[in-house]
């Protein structure tokens, strides 16, 4: 049956979609590569205390993380050591960062706020790269277009 345009059988809950992704990185993993990223770029490598306390979560959630990011080839990790970004983990961290900047401006510019972390780390696990461009597209359209 027909609803709109769209079929009854498109619609999914959200674990659902979750599913029928077949993505390797949890979203968990996203933001912790977002984080190890950040950080090694401005000191070359990141360690477990740094990302305990910037994520508020316990060294051994980062330590057990790093362990199954590094069995995807993500990130070069030694308990106790340094974590440092593969060339693919970087380069997927760039991205991840990227997504999340342009989210923040969109919401900051949509609610004429400084500040929707909170907002950003709740849906941006939920756009695909097309959508984060094309906001990207439309904030800069939009500063553009009020500043004359």
């Amino acid at each position: 049956m027909l609803q709109g345009n769209v079929m009854e059988n498109d619609f999914h809950t959200l674990k659902g979609y979750e599913l029928s992704e077949s993505k390797k990185m949890t979203y968990a993993m996203e933001d912790y590569l977002e984080m190890i990223c950040r950080i090694s770029q401005l000191k070359g490598f990141a360690r477990v205390g740094e990302l305990s306390q910037a994520l508020n979560v316990r060294p051994s959630s980062v330590t057990k993380i790093a362990t199954k990011m590094r069995s995807l080839s993500l990130i070069e990790f030694e308990k106790y050591g340094y974590i440092v970004p593969t060339a693919e983990g970087m380069k997927k961290g760039k991205y991840l960062i990227y997504r999340h900047e342009v989210l923040h401006n969109f919401l900051c510019f949509v609610n004429n706020s400084a500040n929707e972390l909170e907002q950003v780390e709740k849906i941006e696990h939920f756009l695909d790269v097309k959508t984060v461009k094309n906001i990207d597209k439309l904030v800069l359209k939009c500063k553009k277009y009020q500043q004359g």
